[in-house]
């Protein structure tokens, strides 16, 4: 497929929709199944994308499959769960090559963190009222899953505890709450170089979401780079002009390419895919044009490799 409409830089077009590079799927916590999120990346005219379930690259293979027919470049992905200083966060691995080596052990510790973290969630969320939490949290999930905090939220508002999920969040599961269980998950360093010794590249997934001080962000955006972290999500759904131009500045000093994605996980939100802020003129690299992801754009070949990895492949 021809990617000519890919930028070798940043214009400040407002115009630009065709890359997502951060998407959700049902094989973690995203609400339409991996062929229905390609379908809907097709209808609003995204040409590049990554899905990029949390922990997991289980859905890649059947977006694979069905991103090809619609003229859709499906690159390979995951958001992985990481600690930086007692905080929890999220990278993006790209992986033109898949995933392989060091990443597959550590996609196993991350499953088995996740399973961990969802006994002790749901122990709290008993205490809440919700009877059997466990077993309902899966029931919502569907599948064999690793659990995330979505799955006890919808939970909450099938037993009609909530009325929604934004409600279960603020009561029961968001940032300082009883089912806002902090997991042994792995340092960021650790987690980069999964990453990179798989081919792959390392984004620092929304850097702005963390609560942090600039300068604190500038902290965790030098420890990134001294791990071997290539990029960072510039934009991450919608957010204010002003602190985009900031964030680019930030990535700039340090040599940073610049990614960006929706971040969804279900229709009918403020978010869609290929849905986010414009990105503003700037003097940071997209993303696709670090060497690894350049070469594997501009081979076909790595489109039907892809495509033709067996369904357990990834």
């Amino acid at each position: 497929m021809p990617i000519a409409f890919l930028p070798e830089s940043f214009t400040g077009d407002p115009e630009f929709h065709g890359v997502d590079l951060h998407m959700h799927s049902t094989a973690s916590d995203g609400a339409l199944a991996p062929t229905e999120v390609v379908a809907l990346c097709a209808s609003r005219g995204v040409k590049l994308m990554a899905l990029t379930d949390h922990d997991t690259v289980a859905g890649v293979s059947e977006a694979a499959a069905a991103a090809s027919p619609q003229g859709i470049r499906l690159l390979p992905g995951a958001e992985l769960s990481t600690r930086w200083q007692g905080v929890s966060i999220h990278l993006v691995a790209l992986l033109p090559q898949g995933p392989r080596g060091p990443l597959m052990e550590g996609l196993e510790v991350l499953a088995r963190a996740r399973e961990s973290r969802a006994v002790v969630i749901a122990r709290r969320m008993e205490k809440a009222g919700l009877e059997n939490a466990l077993a309902k949290a899966r029931e919502q999930a569907g599948s064999g899953r690793p659990l995330g905090r979505p799955d006890f939220a919808r939970a909450l508002v099938a037993a009609g505890l909530v009325p929604d999920m934004a409600t279960a969040f603020r009561k029961y599961l968001g940032s300082g709450k009883a089912g806002d269980v902090k997991a042994h998950w792995p340092d960021l360093a650790e987690v980069v170089d999964w990453v990179v010794a798989a081919g792959g590249v390392a984004v620092l997934a929304h850097p702005l979401r963390y609560g942090l001080t600039r300068r604190k962000r500038g902290q965790m955006l030098d420890d990134f780079v001294a791990a071997g972290g290539q990029a960072a999500e510039l934009v991450s759904g919608f957010q204010n002009t002003d602190v985009t131009r900031d964030l680019a500045r930030q990535l700039d000093e340090r040599n940073l390419y610049a990614s960006l994605g929706s971040d969804f996980h279900f229709p009918g939100g403020h978010l869609a895919p290929g849905s986010m802020s414009p990105v503003p003129r700037t003097a940071v690299l997209p993303v696709w044009t670090h060497p690894q992801l350049a070469a594997w754009l501009g081979s076909d070949s790595n489109m039907a490799k892809t495509n033709a990895m067996a369904p357990g492949a990834l």
